[in-house]
């Protein structure tokens, strides 16, 4: 059994339980709780592990919690879980402070995989590898702006009207972004974008 306590905060019962058996069979501890105003009214400094937040809850959002934790001082990682994923949404999440952003349905093994890289690191590292610097320096001018782009939501026909480019130009650019930065998905290339600090790739 790990030392570690998985903190799991969502408003739908069935899946609390849902992931407290996950947890317990991968040998985690967990506690649950159905809102973040639950959460925020026994959490101490000093505590150890991680959070698995719904986004919308009744109250108070993940990421109003998350944003809450910081005031506090209480810097335990937190991983943002949501049926009503977007890309603005993400964005907001991963600036907050998430380690992770994950979109329900998923796979058991994605969670874990977040989960066992949330506490291997500290909030202020997750995410932010070196090797992801390399790869954002590879982009050409045209593609940044491409990303950046797509990063904040906007569908490829915006994207093509502000540039001045096709709609199928933009098609070109997303897949080179993908092949160049190693991104599976649009997620990925958000995490990378917005945990990176992407002043030192303009």
């Amino acid at each position: 059994m790990h030392d570690a306590v998985i903190h799991v905060i969502d408003d739908a019962e069935d899946v609390r339980d849902s992931l407290a058996v996950l947890l317990q069979s991968a040998g985690y501890r967990s506690r649950t709780y159905a809102s973040a105003l639950d959460f925020l009214g026994v959490v101490r400094g000093g505590w150890n592990g991680c959070i698995v937040a719904d986004v919308r809850m009744p109250g108070m959002t993940g990421i109003e919690l998350q944003k809450e934790l910081l005031l506090r001082g209480i810097r335990l990682p937190v991983i943002i879980i949501t049926a009503h994923a977007d890309v603005p949404m993400a964005v907001a999440a991963l600036k907050a402070g998430a380690v992770d952003f994950i979109e329900k349905p998923f796979r058991d093994k994605l969670l874990l995989d977040s989960i066992r890289a949330a506490l291997a690191t500290t909030p202020e590292e997750a995410g932010r590898p070196r090797s992801a610097g390399a790869l954002l320096a590879t982009l050409s001018a045209r593609e940044r702006e491409v990303m950046l782009l797509l990063v904040a939501g906007h569908p490829n026909k915006v994207v093509a009207d502000r540039l001045g480019i096709s709609p199928r130009t933009v098609e070109v650019h997303r897949a080179h972004i993908m092949e160049k930065t190693g991104a599976g998905n649009l997620a990925d290339l958000v995490r990378m974008a917005c945990l990176f600090d992407d002043r030192s790739f303009r």
